[in-house]
């Protein structure tokens, strides 16, 4: 990521392209133990796949109005989708059985220990392809969108807030030592943590994933039926304002003095949702985040194109179902030489 930032130093860059990019490589190498041979289309599949997935779709509130995907070509769409990444996974199994690592499981990546559990003879309910498909697919689909959207909201709060940003470099520029960001740095840039906190408060999800009530419950002096389709708000939580102060606008300094964290404990937080089932991804994801942010910050100033104000940086959301900005951020990376 730093290497195509630095390549393309001075000139105008669509942000959101590089970070897309940068966390996919960063998954594909936890998930497939490497980057697909063909990373390019495996890019622009899953970007497309993201795309049709937060965009608003009829049917899901009125099922027996399917016949408006078919007419506006929407169904086509998505079957070709899906038999381009159906492919790409297929290729992707067929890779790993046929290099398996032979020194033991020392080497072995999660494709790699799915296959084996699979051809394990002990388990109650077998592991067919189409499961070890869906995980690998829940891994690039739902870590991508989520770790990049958030990096692409951070970077647009800061450019629009300049000495928020200037703040945030001379942490960095002062911790780091060199020119490689290490995890013990990361973690003692307090600053830059706020940052995120910040970010996930304002741009984190909108919703939580749906629930289903097992039974007749009262929450709060709402009675809630059995079978009802629960949806928790958490941008909704993370904008009240008996929580929070001016809670439209972005003001890391919020969180100095707070407790408040996103790990699911603080219901005015939960971009990563709370209880049981609280997104086991959490350390991962805000590991790329934070890795992301401190390198784009550490090793580059930056200046919007067009001699565009940072005050007139548009930060409207998408109108899809998403955390989108609406118009990607297009930005001019200017390289730093660091000198310790």
């Amino acid at each position: 990521m730093r290497r195509s930032l630095e390549s393309s130093a001075r000139r105008t860059t669509a942000l959101r392209e590089i970070l897309v990019k940068y966390v996919i490589d960063v998954i594909c190498r936890s998930t497939l133990g490497d980057t697909y041979k063909d990373q390019s289309t495996l890019v622009k599949v899953l970007f497309d796949i993201m795309i049709a997935v937060i965009q608003f779709d009829v049917t899901s509130y009125y099922p027996s109005a399917g016949f408006i995907n078919v007419i506006t070509g929407k169904k086509a769409k998505w079957l070709k989708l899906h038999k381009q990444f159906d492919d790409i996974l297929e290729d992707i199994l067929e890779q790993h059985r046929n290099n398996r690592p032979a020194d033991g499981h020392d080497q072995a990546d999660l494709v790699d220990v799915l296959l084996r559990i699979q051809e394990s003879a002990d388990l109650d309910l077998p592991i067919t392809n189409d499961n070890v498909k869906a995980v690998i697919l829940d891994m690039l689909v739902a870590g991508t969108s989520a770790s990049s959207m958030a990096t692409e909201w951070a970077m647009a709060e800061l450019m629009r807030k300049p000495d928020i940003m200037k703040k945030a470099q001379e942490e960095l520029r002062t911790t780091v030592k060199g020119n490689t960001i290490t995890d013990a740095d990361i973690e003692s840039m307090h600053y830059l943590k706020m940052i995120l906190k910040e970010t996930l408060r304002l741009h984190g999800p909108p919703f939580l994933m749906p629930r289903i009530s097992r039974k007749d419950c009262t929450v709060d002096g709402y009675h809630i039926p059995a079978k009802a389709r629960i949806l928790v708000n958490a941008l909704a939580c993370g904008t009240d304002p008996d929580s929070w102060e001016d809670p439209e606008s972005f003001i890391p300094e919020r969180f100095e003095k707070s407790s408040i964290n996103y790990l699911g404990a603080d219901f005015e937080l939960i971009p990563f949702g709370a209880g049981r089932r609280v997104c086991p991804g959490i350390s991962f994801g805000v590991g790329i985040i934070e890795n992301a942010l401190a390198t784009l910050l550490y090793h580059f100033d930056w200046k919007l194109p067009n001699g565009l104000k940072p005050h007139e940086l548009d930060l409207t959301e998408a109108a899809e179902l998403s955390i989108l900005p609406k118009h990607p951020l297009h930005v001019i990376p200017i390289n730093v030489p660091l000198e310790k």
